[in-house]
């Protein structure tokens, strides 16, 4: 079973994204001054969770469902839904997977690093997610992945909202942080990742067949007004 396996079927296989552990150098080991900043980033993150930015934070946490959709849907400028946006939507949901599990996997399954609130032993944010956070790798974030991937391609479909989609794109790895579940180095890593994922599908027949079903049905909800 997939890591996240709510996800539908994805539009690469495994062998065709690049090696995130080829890719990506070892995650900061403890008392270098990269570790030093992922514990004062997680320090940071401990700090917003009593504010508005932690319960968003809570919320991006959701990714089953409808949960990535809604959370890009304000940014994008309409709302992205299976009913609303059938091409967009179907989008998105098929590349959650190829961001999420098979860009990350090589890494994550190598260095199986510790969570930070396993190493800091204390509670994270989403406590009922700790169980299974505990058996799945911290490096890379598959979370950020997944939210850097999407905000990347929906940029591309709605470029007068470039801004706004990308900076939700980054915020939503920020959460993971916030949330206590990774550290920045592993969210920064997961935007690296991410990013060649988005090139790679770009060389995939069956994603630009459906990112051009995506542009076209997007042209059509902003000739009618529909889109802020």
């Amino acid at each position: 079973m997939s890591t996240f396996c709510q996800a539908q079927n994805t539009f690469l296989k495994p062998d065709q994204v690049a090696n995130s552990l080829e890719l990506l150098p070892p995650p900061p080991q403890p008392g270098s001054a990269q570790f030093n900043y992922d514990e004062a980033q997680y320090k940071w993150g401990k700090m917003q969770r009593i504010t508005p930015r932690g319960k968003q934070a809570a919320e991006d946490a959701n990714l089953g469902g409808v949960g990535l959709s809604n959370a890009f849907s304000d940014a994008f400028g309409i709302k992205i839904s299976k009913e609303e946006t059938p091409e967009i939507y179907t989008l998105i949901s098929r590349m959650q997977e190829d961001a999420g599990d098979l860009s990350t996997r090589s890494a994550k399954n190598y260095y199986m690093r510790m969570r930070p609130f396993m190493l800091f032993g204390e509670q994270s944010l989403t406590p009922g997610a700790e169980k299974w956070l505990a058996t799945n790798g911290s490096y890379p974030s598959g979370h950020t992945a997944i939210g850097w991937a999407t905000a990347l391609v929906l940029a591309e479909i709605n470029i007068d909202r470039q801004n706004e989609i990308l900076k939700r794109g980054f915020e939503f790895g920020q959460s993971r942080v916030i949330c206590g579940v990774h550290y920045q180095s592993d969210v920064d890593a997961g935007r690296v990742v991410a990013s060649g994922l988005v090139a790679r599908l770009h060389a995939d027949e069956g994603f630009c067949t459906q990112l051009a079903k995506a542009k076209k049905e997007f042209a059509k909800l902003k000739k009618a007004g529909k889109v802020k």
